[in-house]
């Protein structure tokens, strides 16, 4: 029996309470599959992505095990049990605590080299750990295998094999779990060579070379005597070794002479090498899968090649995204204009008034059906990112641009947030709280919306298509690389003003290539093409009836002449101050004043603004590619949607950086397009 929710100790079933008497905690790496498995269990309708940073708080359910009620908490994902990022800082506070009984390490059994780090951080807090190892079914068709019989040996706890995607190894899971819970010292049957201490330390998973483990139990002996409560003091020993500030500060203790040089790096490259006699002695037919890895990133990860290649591979998801996108679109214009005609005709059967027929018509169907009818080149374009996503290639992306961000003062981390962008704004910005360095993270939210969301591609795909015929891909194109520059270019002119050096380096995992999984991607491309038509159906269809109302009515009432609309007055009133961009047109000005509701309804506002023939209007003012041009490039670098704006403010907690946001991005939209409009009518 499975109960939802964020329940409290004492949780309801069936009418009674009952007391939930095992607290058990998911940890695990981002993406390894973490949320997707505590759902199995709980049923809970989390979000599942392939991105760190997406699981930022932790998450309550219940179930039943036999006679038993499991509290079960999914925290954030982490790489390691250090107190840097938000995600860490949470997860360490709560498994730390007292709260949590058993904790699940749920880790990637396709990639269990970089998953075992956490694992051996895990065991040492000395707490009941089970590895719940996922994707198992990655493993075997990469034609590899694990040995389930050694790994739990040289580790000292249950390992046990799960697929969380196929709800498989489920039972067995919480078997071990409800078995497991008083083994807090691991028992290891191995051979870890670290020095002349290693007998006297053999207990232990982990034992480190003698230099290390005579400093840590002089630690120990401290700390004992000083804090005689203190659980676990062999861990808290490591991380006072290691310099953690929190663990210092909690703790203070006079350690000169012992602590007389940094043994973080040490540690964790003992850590490593341990790891790597695991891999060798569990992982099978590991080094042919590898081997093909490093051939490849060869040049996907080279510093001559690797950027060039990103762009011509960008460059091959737009050209599919136009020729493919664009005849599946013919189709749904086809098809939104039979459902037009048709709806005129059942309206003129119906005897419906004048009014009410324009506002059905024009307003809603012309609007949100604009909107709809580019729903096959934003299906094309995402199914393409989802393929480059779980493929493995997207970490190598922010691996080959870690160079250039970090000459503009940039950690290499920023650009995760900033690749997140070409999807959508909101959850590009909330991913910047994996920034460490507050002023890394300002900087990165300010520049992140510069990044030409999906949102954009509407305006993209109709203007380039009225407006560059053959070169349609290509303009479109170039709005993206355009983003990246003026991203790249506005955080090293911040980072001059600022006068800071860089703050970071970017350390992120190179997974092996994969064959990208049918259902991922299906749930990723489903999850973006259902927030569109979500979008079309609320703030798009809301924005529509405003601007169909705004040019319908005026001062004397109802008219079916715009010049004397509301929407006239508006527009005529703004224009002068874009006529230096070359974007002079009441009907531009008042497209591009709606699309801060939302960047799409720039395309259903121009639609409707123009009765349906946007080309036909703007060309008989005068409006030409070069205009087309600047208006793409303005719509790309002004101000973000309502939701990002509100997402801005709350991630940077003050008014004062979100009205910053807002005037840098409009003042360098309209700097931007003024460049391309006077330059470019200087040239042409």
């Amino acid at each position: 029996m499975l109960l939802e929710g964020k329940l409290h100790p004492e949780l309801k079933s069936g009418g009674q309470r009952v007391k939930a008497n095992l607290n058990v905690g998911f940890v695990g790496n981002p993406n390894c599959g973490k949320t997707t498995l505590f759902n199995a269990y709980t049923g809970a309708k989390l979000k599942v992505a392939n991105w760190p940073g997406v699981t930022v708080e932790k998450k309550e359910g219940a179930m039943r095990y036999h006679d038993n009620t499991f509290k079960l908490v999914d925290l954030p994902g982490t790489y390691g049990l250090s107190s840097y990022t938000m995600e860490e800082q949470l997860t360490r506070q709560y498994i730390l605590g007292d709260e949590v009984d058993v904790i699940i390490d749920v880790a990637d059994a396709s990639n269990l080299e970089r998953n075992l780090y956490l694992t051996l951080q895990l065991i040492e807090l000395g707490k009941p750990v089970v590895l719940a190892l996922n994707m198992m079914d990655i493993v075997t068709e990469r034609g590899m295998e694990i040995d389930m019989h050694r790994l739990p040996e040289m580790l000292g706890i249950p390992v046990i094999p799960v697929s969380a995607r196929h709800k498989t190894g489920l039972d067995i899971l919480m078997h071990a779990v409800a078995h497991h819970k008083e083994n807090k010292v691991p028992v290891t049957e191995h051979q870890h060579k670290s020095g002349d201490n290693y007998f006297k330390h053999e207990k232990y998973v982990m034992v480190y070379s003698d230099e290390i483990e005579e400093r840590i139990d002089i630690i120990k002996a401290m700390l004992k005597k000083k804090y005689p409560d203190l659980k676990n003091t062999r861990w808290h020993a490591i991380k006072i070794l290691e310099n953690d500030r929190e663990i210092r500060e909690e703790y203070p203790l006079n350690t000169e002479g012992i602590t007389d040089k940094k043994y973080e790096k040490a540690i964790i490259n003992e850590k490593y090498d341990f790891i790597q006699e695991i891999i060798e002695e569990v992982m099978v037919n590991r080094n042919e899968k590898a081997a093909l890895t490093d051939k490849v990133d060869k040049y996907l990860t080279s510093n001559i090649f690797g950027i060039p290649i990103f762009l011509g591979i960008m460059a091959l998801v737009f050209f599919l995204t136009f020729t493919i996108g664009d005849v599946l679109k013919g189709w749904m214009e086809y098809f939104l204009s039979a459902i037009s005609d048709k709806t005129g005709l059942l309206l003129d059967l119906a005897g419906a008034g004048t009014i009410s027929k324009s506002l059905i018509i024009e307003g809603i169907i012309g609007g949100v059906g604009g909107i709809l009818s580019f729903l096959p080149n934003i299906f094309i374009l995402f199914l393409a990112l989802a393929f480059l996503e779980d493929s493995g290639y997207m970490s190598r992306v922010a691996y080959v641009m870690d160079g250039i961000m970090g000459k503009i003062g940039l950690s290499g981390r920023a650009f995760i947030p900033m690749l997140l962008g070409f999807g959508c704004t909101v959850p590009a910005v909330l991913a910047s709280r994996a920034l460490e360095n507050p002023k890394d993270k300002l900087r990165t939210i300010l520049v992140t919306p510069f990044m030409s969301c999906s949102a954009r591609l509407p305006i993209y795909v109709m203007f380039s298509h009225l407006f560059f015929g053959n070169f349609a891909m290509l303009a479109a194109f170039s709005m993206y690389v355009l983003g990246i520059v003026i991203a790249i270019l506005a955080a090293y002119i911040m980072k001059k003003i600022s006068k800071e050096s860089n703050t970071g380096n970017l350390l992120i995992e190179l997974p092996e290539y994969k064959k990208p999984n049918k259902r991922t991607i299906s749930i990723y491309v489903w999850e973006k093409v259902k927030d569109y038509i979500t979008r079309a159906g609320t703030t798009i269809f809301v924005a529509s009836v405003i601007i169909w109302a705004l040019l319908n009515f005026g001062p004397s009432g109802y008219t079916k002449e715009m010049s004397e609309s509301f929407g006239s007055y508006i527009g005529k009133f703004i224009t002068p101050i874009f006529k230096p961009t070359g974007l002079g047109q009441w009907q531009v000005v008042l497209s591009l004043i709606s699309g801060i509701a939302a960047k799409e309804v720039v395309v259903s506002s121009i639609t409707v603004l123009c009765q349906g023939n946007v080309s036909g209007v703007l060309t008989a003012m005068g409006f030409g590619p070069l205009n087309a041009y600047a208006l793409m490039a303005f719509c790309l670098l002004y101000v973000p949607c309502a939701a990002s704006i509100v997402i801005i403010r709350k991630e940077t907690n003050s008014a004062k950086w979100t009205l910053v946001s807002v005037m840098m991005q409009l003042s360098v939209a309209y700097i931007v397009a003024t460049i391309i409009y006077q330059v470019g009518s200087l040239v042409l």
